[in-house]
């Protein structure tokens, strides 16, 4: 049985996902087994794993220096990033593969189905938007960051107005829920209709 391109891709995604985490649990495991005395550090096999490495632990291990953590959790942190950047790259393969098989689904449909499309990817899109703002602000992350600026620029037009509007509740900001709610309601009420 033959695999079609979008399923090879997901395979050969989800392949080197699972490698990617694999290196980073032996990585680890190396790193435990030195400092638990059950590797030698100079032996054949604590070298090569640092050989290979150390380009990736390095910087990890710089960063939790300077924000004050220990860096001998590294390791660790080097797992969980193969693990959240393998899962990102699966579910962002898999997006693209499933628009691409729903655009060509949709080559013959007529306007009013463009036009439900249109309203849902846009609705989504704010949505998105919105929530990475809220968590980005739980996260210190503000308007000025880099990553963040087209998060403000997309949902500043919804959520100023309704901030001028709402009545102050000290350090909590409901805006942008507000603004949420009303792009949910907004969408509901567009996607009945058409």
């Amino acid at each position: 049985m033959s695999m079609t391109p979008g399923q090879l891709a997901d395979a050969v995604v989800r392949g080197a996902a699972l490698a990617a985490v694999a290196a980073a649990v032996v990585v680890g495991s190396t790193h435990w087994g030195v400092r638990r005395r059950r590797l030698a550090p100079f032996g054949w096999w604590p070298r090569f794993v640092r050989g290979w490495s150390d380009p990736l632990v390095r910087p990890l291990e710089r960063r939790l220096l300077a924000a004050g953590g220990n860096p001998q959790d590294a390791p660790l942190w080097l797992i969980g990033v193969a693990l959240v950047f393998g899962l990102l790259a699966i579910a962002a393969t898999r997006w693209v593969l499933g628009t691409a098989v729903f655009l060509q689904s949709m080559q013959n449909a007529g306007a009013r189905a463009w036009l439900r499309l249109a309203v849902a990817a846009a609705t989504s899109l704010l949505s998105f938007a919105l929530i990475v703002r809220v968590i980005g602000s739980w996260l210190g992350i503000g308007r000025y960051h880099r990553w963040m600026r087209p998060m403000y620029f997309l949902t500043d037009w919804l959520v100023e107005p309704i901030r001028r509007r709402l009545p102050a509740f000290g350090v909590l900001d409901l805006s942008p829920l507000l603004a949420y709610l009303l792009v949910l309601l907004v969408r509901s009420v567009l996607l009945d209709r058409l």
